[in-house]
């Protein structure tokens, strides 16, 4: 059902209004139910992974190129369209990619479903069951980044402290490229003491630290890894707590030259799971 819209202030357009105000949306989105998700890709996955669409926002120019998404509507859901500038206005950025759409939030998964679902499917066939365990981290972007690259390479699950960014915020829905809806995921709390549910799951938890008494990520994979391993990495800036390096089954950190002393978390993230992927993969 497509609608064109001209006012900025429409009543119908509430869900859209602001969303660079990260306070806000962080904490009306999911009161709310809600997420947002930003172009054709993204909204594509989550339309794949059965996530229903409360309304689209159009850029007119984007009509043509947009009919494959649109045709996959229920024909009650809304497809506001607009200029650019007004979109602009509503959101409060320029949409480049030409549409947004209001969705529903999916039923939040239990640390347990998520660890029961990781390497279930036999496609997967993993030698190692790796799911990994993201402390505190604020920065949508490097959340978002951190699951793309766990849904590539091969890594189950993914479980979120209670301060950690929301994946399902916009920013990290875009970077992960829509992968939030693919790999599962769930808050793991309280934290650290969720460390336990781990264990009692049967897995290893390895905290990517750096720490006088790490291991090389190299050294660390060479000795062999567990069946079940858990790979904990920290925020931006000071990285993980020293309660969870404390609470941790081993403190492994990525090997550097030129007097760097780490990588971006999401770089980091990527290296570890790359370097602890299933052999022959």
């Amino acid at each position: 059902m497509f609608v064109e819209v001209e006012d900025r202030y429409d009543p119908r357009l509430v869900e859209y209004f602001g969303l660079k105000d990260v306070a806000l949306r962080r904490r009306a989105e999911p009161e709310q139910g809600l997420f947002m998700a930003e172009s054709a890709h993204v909204i594509t996955r989550a339309l794949d992974a059965g996530i229903t669409p409360r309304s689209l926002l159009l850029a007119a120019p984007t009509l043509p190129t947009m009919a494959p998404l649109t045709s996959r509507l229920d024909p009650g859901v809304p497809v506001y369209v607009g200029t650019y500038e007004l979109l602009r206005e509503i959101t409060g950025f320029h949409v480049h990619r030409g549409v947004l759409a209001a969705m529903n939030r999916p039923e939040p998964r239990t640390v347990e479903q998520v660890l029961a679902a990781v390497g279930s499917t036999p496609a997967d066939r993993p030698a190692i069951r790796r799911v990994a365990v993201l402390e505190d981290i604020v920065d949508h972007t490097n959340v978002g980044a951190i699951i793309r690259a766990a849904a590539g390479l091969g890594v189950g699950g993914v479980l979120v402290t209670p301060r950690c960014a929301d994946p399902l915020y916009r920013r990290a829905v875009r970077v992960a490229m829509g992968t939030v809806f693919q790999i599962p995921w769930a808050r793991i709390a309280p934290w650290p003491a969720g460390m336990d549910m781990l264990r009692q799951a049967g897995y290893t938890v390895a905290a990517m630290a750096l720490d006088a008494d790490a291991i090389d990520l190299d050294n660390y994979v060479a000795g062999g890894l567990p069946p079940k391993l858990a790979i904990l990495l920290g925020t931006e800036g000071a990285g993980l707590s020293a309660r969870s390096v404390g609470q941790a089954d081993a403190i492994v950190r990525i090997p550097m030259l030129a007097g760097v002393d780490s990588l971006n978390v999401a770089a980091a993230a990527a290296v570890a799971f790359w370097a602890t992927r299933p052999a022959g993969d």
